[in-house]
């Protein structure tokens, strides 16, 4: 490609595949159980409201997050059904998933709600519970110390949870595939040809990722919640609970700014931290994995320059 300016591109790691993210289309690559490579596309429909508002500070960062969620369901979805699954056997399971088909939808629904639960119980109360039992303890009955203890006690349960669940060789190849994506978006915007080896030579950590978000969100919520009370217990809660969109608006804009100032020696360390957690939530992907990688992000750009002419005309 020979754009005046380079395009920004995303992704997220799928189950054996990678799905990549661009402006008119989304496209995933999933390696099939015997061993072909199979693609998801997806064209982006135009929406004028939601483009609107993905041009409102502070705002966009929430139509990003529902977006991304939408979209990315999808891709899921495709990699889950298909990965395990011998092409030469697709026809029958897949019928014999259809006949269950309402079985299924309200399964995905009652897992869905119960990990939503689950995430807001470990992840936004139970921190804000085990820090207002210490208060007791002079050094941690403080407005300030409460939200300092409250947000490393966020950061542990993240940590604990991460490092835990990549002890499973699902999720384990989770991770190599988003180190394999971070690794093909570096090699394109280095513009260097994507090429195995190429790609192999490029660092699995990128400044726009998304576990650099969900650590974001840990530390810009500690200075809110500074601004509310912190007693009584329920009251805490209540006000975690509403300004979930405040936090998750501006730590968005957080990790536009460290993407912006990665170049800037003096300044690009801001964004180190989530450089930091990125050691957990990618691994070093092998040949194969990067190929699969290599093949989304090119089926991607093939899609992205069909639509964009098409649009054009």
């Amino acid at each position: 490609m020979t754009n005046k300016k380079q395009s920004a591109y995303g992704g997220q790691a799928i189950v054996e595949g990678v799905m990549f993210n661009g402006k008119h289309c989304t496209v995933s690559a999933i390696r099939r159980k015997d061993n072909s490579i199979d693609y998801f596309t997806q064209e982006k429909q135009e929406r004028p409201v939601l483009n609107k508002l993905k041009k409102v500070p502070f705002l966009r960062g929430l139509v990003a997050i529902v977006e991304a969620s939408a979209i990315g369901s999808k891709h899921l979805t495709f990699a889950s059904d298909r990965y395990d699954v011998d092409p030469k056997e697709e026809e029958k399971v897949f019928a014999e998933q259809k006949q269950s088909k309402m079985t299924l939808i309200f399964g995905a629904a009652f897992i869905g709600i119960i990990s939503f639960i689950f995430a807001k119980l470990v992840f936004t109360g139970l921190p804000a519970i085990v820090a207002h039992t210490l208060k007791p303890i002079d050094i941690f009955s403080g407005h300030i110390a409460q939200n300092l203890v409250e947000g490393a006690i966020k950061f542990i349960f993240l940590l604990g949870y991460i490092y835990f669940i990549s002890l499973t060789p699902l999720i384990k190849r989770v991770f190599q595939y988003h180190g394999a994506e971070h690794m093909v978006i570096n090699a394109y915007e280095a513009k260097v040809p994507l090429t195995i080896k190429n790609v192999q030579n490029q660092s699995r950590l990128h400044y726009r990722c998304g576990s650099s978000f969900i650590l974001f969100t840990v530390i810009v919520g500690i200075f809110i919640y500074l601004f509310v009370p912190s007693d009584p217990l329920l009251v805490r809660l209540a006000y975690r609970v509403a300004l979930i969109p405040v936090v998750l608006g501006v730590a968005f804009e957080f990790l536009q700014l460290t993407n912006k100032l990665r170049e800037v020696p003096v300044l690009r360390f801001i964004g180190y931290p989530g450089l930091w957690l990125q050691l957990l939530t990618t691994k070093k992907p092998d040949d194969d994995q990067v190929e699969v990688a290599i093949a989304s992000f090119n089926k991607m750009l093939s899609l992205e320059n069909e639509l964009r002419d098409e649009k054009a005309v």
